[in-house]
Order: structure tokens, then C-alpha cells, then sequence
């Protein structure tokens, strides 16, 4: 009772002060210029600014729903400075997390895009150059702790978002939803980045058609708004050089001229910031220190405004509350697929590996996302945690990809000593995805040129996880061999072989599998170039090999780090239909070792015939760039072989943020290696050898110019468009 009393008292004391104004906060789209808003919030928590509500658009949709959600700051503009930006605007997963078979992929063709193409044959196109999966990622785990919360005013601050629906350039406020998938639809960049589909609408970025959304936030019932405009000014016509330049134009325009509307509602208890960002691009993610300073200033010089504006009661108790408590991982009681690809759910399961009870774990979950991702059956993947009486529920969702999961790759491998020898071959390879539930694929490989190669192999799992498969494959190949005394050619073979083989295998996780097969093949080996009197011949072959492949590289042509590691054994047996009873391994390596832009490459190759055999279809090869500098291309042969390499690395250029990324590259090499015969006819002796190189990496694949050299007097100059080591 003497409590109520003391309210009914202190009520009328209430009722007669003056209610404060209520501040909005208007947070505008510019990509990368976005993050100066992070340096005016900076200067406005210093000015005790309180923020009762956020509306805000494409970049400003990211970093108002990120501070209205309940971060602060200091964790905003730590996030801002240590994201790898490059990682985040594209769609593939980091290397690691990447499935060991498409990794491989890597390895066969020297073109990186691929064409895709439905299952009725027609050729698919993505809606957006990016389709936004590691963005979608990151917005899910930074915002896990709120991602039961729909209605977006119970957020610690109100806060709206705007899109733009592509199919009626109508535009879409949302007051709740899936946050993160909201933020994701508001700053879709059309043709840069997928629309994102909500509800039924396909959506796009706001900024089409509100990019500064004071409008917005008048509807949230503030008094007065603070309003942020990062947006791009227009280029000069004498700046207007490229296809994209005018793309870029188009946009600005766009944006600009509904800004200006907006801008034109301004009141006098408003207030305009606007940084100082001439200098900055919308692609500048790398300078974000600057940028943040660049908002932190503009909003300081504001500081008879701003303290105009001050609260005596800046304080809020939710956001507070959000900002002192420790972030929790819900715990997961369930798991729940939503799947419509090709794949079973089972597939897509087995690569969950959150257990049941235990409170997520954000960084394997992302690890899985990638896999899953990185199998190349899915538009996107994402999940999500939604709280049920029961517990919580994590919802992994993956959408079949639209533009079709068949996939051709085109191919082009060139290298040329500048003294008259060359080695040149196109290639393809198609691979059809998701024959059945678990997963199968068949993929046939096609190469002309030096090296003639028609191969194609049907990969079955066993199992959901693809852990146990079997593999029978198909092959016919041509290619030259030379015979040699002194390191002089003393004839020319054309060596033919087809076969066929049946493997069965279990992969290691995403780095590795281990195959053993059984196989034949057959062919002929023809004197193309020497002695006719060197006999033509015919060979039969049977044999069981083991195969095991290990590979961690975070970049197949100019790694930082990582391993690669390859070991083969083969027995060849009469009893298989082989005419030679002999034994072949080979073993190959490559370890990498980085500090910053420099990288060290240790590695080599190890390749022995034990018992007689027929030289010509029993040796290996060496020669070329970095596989003994100095001579040409595959100019030593034997069937033996050794070969120990140091490669260094220089990047030359800065690091991109963008998926564009086509780095230079200095860089030099020392090699030791020998290539010897068992009938001791041949034997090279250990030669010396090193290499000076530039390396860019291009759209197209690696592009190397060398200069070799080695202790027999060999000198060359290379040209290689392909695999670098």
C-alpha cells in the first residue's frame, strides 16, 4: 500500500514534464561507403544520442540491423576490420571445406567457370553474378541470437528494411521476418548479386527505390530524424571508359534521384550527415578504417547539432541489456531438412553434424554449409533455429540450383620454349550431377592436342555421406614418348593405350580418398620420329592398383598453404592378362608454407619400375618449367624418376575484396632430379636446375612466363597458360 501511495503521488509530477522527442535513424545504401555509418554511430553514442528507431537500406540495412540488434560499436567496427571481405562477397567455400571430388576438379581443366545446363539440355544462367551464399552465412551467425525474433520492433531498436521487388518496382518494407534474410534481400545488387526470394516476391536492392528511407522511418512514430546519405555521386563523362563504368552510372542515377526526393522532406529539427567520401569506391571494403573515420568526422563537426539533440535519459535498457549479456547458443533438440534438389535428404543429413542436445557449434555448422554448398547441386544453403515447445529446432534448408547442375567446362593448355617447341591441347570435361538420391555422377573428359585423352568415369556412393563409393571408368589416350642417349632424342614413339578399370574407394573426410582398382588396357607403340629400324609393338596390360590422394592447398596454382600429396601402386600380373609381371609406384608432393605475401613451396616427385619391363609404356616423364627448368616439356623420360623442388612465391599486387581477384606474382625455383632405365642404357645422372618466373592469375587460369635454366647447358624460355607447378 505505502508503495501505490508513492505512485499515485509521483504520478501527476510525471504527466506534467515534457515527453522527450523520439529520434530516428536513417542509415543509407552505398556498398562499401556503408561503413562509414559505423563511425557516425560512434559519434553518436559519444554525444549520448539516444536511438529509438532504424530504418535503413542495402549497406545501411547491414549495419542498422546489426547495431539495432544489439551490437555494439567497438564489435561493429571490429567486424568491419577484420572480415575477409574477399571470402565474404563470393560464393565459394574456403578450399578446405570443399568436397575432395570437386576438388579434383581443380586439377583437370584450366578454365574456372563453368557452363551449367538444365536437365531438359537448355543452358542455365544464374539471376546474379553472386549468389550471395557466404553473405548469407554470415548475417545467420551473427545474428543466431535473435533469430527467433520476427516482429522487428521487439528488436532492443525498432528497425525496418527496404527491398525492392524486381517483378513491379514496387517497394517492401519489412517490419519482421527472418532478420538476416531481410538484410540479405535489402542489399541485392541487381545482376551483381541473386534476388533473394521472400513470400513470393523476388527482391532485389532497396536502394532502386528508396535508398534513403526517411519516409520509412517517419512511419516508426519518431519526432525527428537523423539522416546518413553515403550514397555514390555521378562520374564525369571523362570517367565514363568501360561497359561497367556506365553499368555503375545507371545505378547511381537510379539511387540518386529518389535520394533526392527524400532528402527534399528534410525538416528543421532534422539533421543531414554526409561524409566526406569523394575518394572512396563502392568497392573499398579494404580501406574500412578510413571509412569509419570519414563517418566518425563528418558526424563530430555536427557536435552544436548534435548536443541539441542530447537526451538527459540516453540510455536503453534493452539494448543494454542485449550488449551485458553473453551471447548463448541455443541448444538444438532437433534437426530438420527442407531439401528440394536431386539429392535425398539422407545426403544432406549426413553432412549435419550438429549433435542432438548440445548447443550449436556456429563453426562447424559453417564448415557443413560449405560442403554442402560446394557439392554443386544447390542454388544456396542456409539454416536457421526456430524455437518450438518442444526445444529448438535447426531448420538446414538447401534449394536446387535453377540454372541446372550438369556442368561443362571448357579447357586450354599452352606451353612454348620460344625456341620452336611447343605443347598445345584443348580439352572439356561434362559432368552430370544427381543421376540418383545419393548422389552419383558421370563424368566424361575430352582432350585433343599433344596429349589425346577421351576418358569418362561413373562415380556411384554407397552411402549418404558419400564416404564408400565404386567407380568404373573408360579410356583412350595417345601420346608421345621419346627415346634418349645423352639427353639427345634418338626416336619418337606415338604410345596408344585404351582400358578400363573398376575402383572402389572411401574418401577422408574433404581431404583425401583412398582407391583400389583392378583394370586393363591394351595398345600399340609406333616409331613416329627416328630409326625405322626400332621396332613397332603391341602391349597388353592387367593389374590392380592402390591410389591415395591427400590435398589441403587453399589455391591449386599459387598456394599459401596446405599440402598436396598423391601415391600410387600398381602391380601388373600375367594372370590379369598383363604380358610382364612388374611393379610401378610413384609419389608426389607439394607442401606450402606462407608469411603474408611470401610463400615457399617444398616439394617433389619419386617415380620407380621395379623389374624388367618394356621401357617405352613403363616410364615416366620429366621436363619443362619447374620440373627441371631448362629443358622442354616432358623432354626427359625413363622409368625412373626423381625430383626435388624449392619454389618462392611473391604476391606483387594487393589483395582484392571482390571475387575478381587476379593476383601477380614473382617468383623463383631450385630443382634437383635424375631420370634413369633399369637396363642402365640411360641414365641422366643428377641434374641441377632453377627457374625465374612471373605468374598472373587471369579468368582463364594460371599464365606463367619463365626463364630456365639447368647445369647441361639447357636453356629456355617458357610460356605457360595451365597449371603452374
Amino acid at each position: 500500500m505505502p508503495r501505490l501511495l508513492f505512485l499515485l503521488l509521483l504520478f501527476p509530477l510525471l504527466a506534467i514534464g515534457e515527453p522527450q522527442p523520439r529520434t530516428g535513424l536513417v542509415l543509407s545504401g552505398g556498398a562499401a561507403r556503408g561503413i562509414a555509418h559505423i563511425g557516425v554511430l560512434k559519434a553518436l553514442e559519444e554525444h549520448h544520442i539516444r536511438i529509438d528507431a532504424i530504418a535503413g537500406t542495402s549497406m545501411g540495412a547491414v549495419i542498422g540491423g546489426l547495431y539495432a540488434a544489439g551490437y555494439s560499436v567497438e564489435a561493429l567496427e571490429e567486424l568491419a576490420l577484420t572480415l575477409d571481405w574477399e571470402q565474404v562477397l563470393s560464393d565459394d567455400p574456403p578450399r578446405e571445406d570443399i568436397p575432395f571430388r570437386r576438388k579434383q576438379d581443380d586439377r583437370d581443366f584450366l578454365v574456372k567457370r563453368k557452363l551449367s545446363f538444365r536437365d531438359d539440355g537448355s543452358l542455365g544462367l544464374p539471376l546474379g553474378v553472386i549468389q550471395g551464399q557466404n553473405l548469407a552465412l554470415l548475417l545467420e551467425r551473427l545474428l543466431v541470437h535473435i533469430s527467433d525474433t520476427r516482429d522487428f520492433d521487439r528488436l532492443p531498436i525498432p528497425f525496418r528494411a527496404v527491398a525492392t521487388d524486381i517483378a513491379n518496382d514496387q517497394k517492401v518494407v519489412f517490419r519482421s521476418g527472418h532478420l538476416p534474410q531481410v538484410i540479405r534481400a535489402s542489399m541485392s545488387i541487381p545482376a551483381v548479386f541473386a534476388p533473394v526470394e521472400v513470400d513470393g516476391r523476388l527482391l532485389v536492392d532497396g536502394g532502386m527505390v528508396d535508398n534513403i528511407p526517411m519516409d520509412v522511418a517517419r512511419e516508426m512514430g519518431v519526432d525527428r530524424l537523423i539522416v546518413v546519405d553515403i550514397g555514390s555521386p555521378l562520374v564525369p563523362r571523362e570517367q565514363l571508359l568501360t561497359v561497367v563504368d556506365v553499368l555503375n552510372q545507371s545505378i547511381t542515377m537510379m539511387t540518386r534521384r529518389n535520394s533526392e526526393e527524400q532528402l527534399a522532406t528534410l525538416r528543421t529539427e532534422d539533421l543531414l550527415v554526409q561524409p566526406m567520401l569523394a575518394g572512396y569506391g563502392s568497392t573499398d571494403f579494404g580501406r574500412a578504417e578510413q571509412l569509419i573515420d570519414a563517418g566518425y568526422r563528418a558526424a563530430s563537426a555536427l557536435e552544436a547539432r548534435l548536443a541539441d539533440m542530447r537526451s538527459p535519459n540516453a540510455g536503453n535498457p534493452a539494448l543494454a541489456l542485449a550488449r551485458s549479456s553473453e551471447p548463448k547458443s541455443p541448444l538444438i533438440t532437433a534437426v530438420h531438412i527442407e531439401n528440394d534438389s536431386k539429392v535425398g535428404n539422407a545426403v544432406v543429413r549426413r553432412h549435419i553434424r550438429q549433435a542432438i542436445g548440445e548447443p550449436l557449434d556456429l563453426q562447424q555448422l559453417q564448415k557443413d554449409m560449405g560442403t554442402l554448398y560446394g557439392l554443386d547441386y544447390f542454388d544456396r544453403v542456409e539454416y536457421r533455429v526456430v524455437q518450438g515447445t518442444l526445444g529448438n529446432t535447426l531448420v538446414v534448408t538447401t534449394r536446387d540450383k535453377r540454372s541446372g547442375t550438369d556442368y561443362l567446362r571448357l579447357g586450354i593448355n599452352l606451353s612454348d620454349d620460344f625456341r620452336g617447341d611447343s605443347a598445345f591441347n584443348i580439352g572439356a570435361s561434362y559432368r552430370k550431377n544427381g543421376i540418383n538420391e545419393l548422389g552419383a555422377e558421370w563424368l566424361t573428359r575430352l582432350q585433343l592436342g599433344d596429349q589425346q585423352e577421351l576418358f569418362s568415369e561413373f562415380y556411384q556412393p554407397l552411402d549418404a555421406g558419400s564416404r564408400w563409393f565404386v567407380a568404373p571408368n573408360v579410356i583412350a589416350e595417345a601420346r608421345n614418348l621419346e627415346a634418349l642417349q645423352n639427353h639427345d632424342p634418338i626416336a619418337e614413339y606415338r604410345l596408344q593405350r585404351y582400358g578400363y578399370a573398376l575402383n572402389v574407394g572411401r574418401q577422408i573426410a574433404n581431404n583425401g580418398e583412398v582407391r583400389f582398382g583392378i583394370g586393363q588396357s591394351w595398345g600399340e607403340a609406333d616409331v613416329r620420329i627416328g630409326d625405322p629400324e626400332s621396332p613397332d609393338f603391341s602391349f597388353q596390360e592387367g593389374y590392380y592398383q592402390l591410389l591415395y590422394s591427400f590435398d589441403t592447398l587453399d589455391n591449386v596454382d599459387f598456394p599459401q598453404e596446405g599440402e598436396d600429396i598423391g601415391i600410387g601402386l600398381r602391380q601388373y600380373e600375367p594372370s590379369l592378362g598383363s604380358d610382364e609381371r612388374f611393379r610401378q609406384w610413384e609419389i608426389n608432393l607439394d607442401k606450402a608454407f606462407s608469411d603474408g605475401v611470401n610463400t615457399l613451396i617444398v616439394g617433389g616427385r619419386y617415380g620407380r619400375t621395379l623389374n624388367d619391363a618394356e621401357v617405352v609404356t613403363s616410364s615416366f616423364q620429366l621436363g619443362g618449367a619447374r620440373q627441371l627448368s631448362g629443358f622442354r616439356q616432358d623432354a626427359l623420360s625413363g622409368q625412373n624418376i626423381s625430383l626435388a623442388r624449392l619454389i618462392y612465391l611473391r604476391r606483387m599486387t594487393p589483395r582484392s575484396f571482390l571475387p575478381l581477384d587476379f593476383p601477380l606474382y614473382l617468383g623463383a625455383s631450385l630443382e634437383r632430379g635424375r631420370a634413369w632405365n633399369n637396363d642402365n642404357e640411360y641414365d641422366s645422372g643428377q641434374i641441377n636446375a632453377g627457374s625465374l618466373f612471373i605468374g598472373y592469375q587471369t579468368p582463364l587460369g594460371p599464365l606463367n612466363f619463365s626463364y630456365g635454366l639447368n647445369d647441361e647447358s639447357e636453356r629456355a624460355l617458357y610460356m605457360n597458360l595451365g597449371r603452374s607447378f
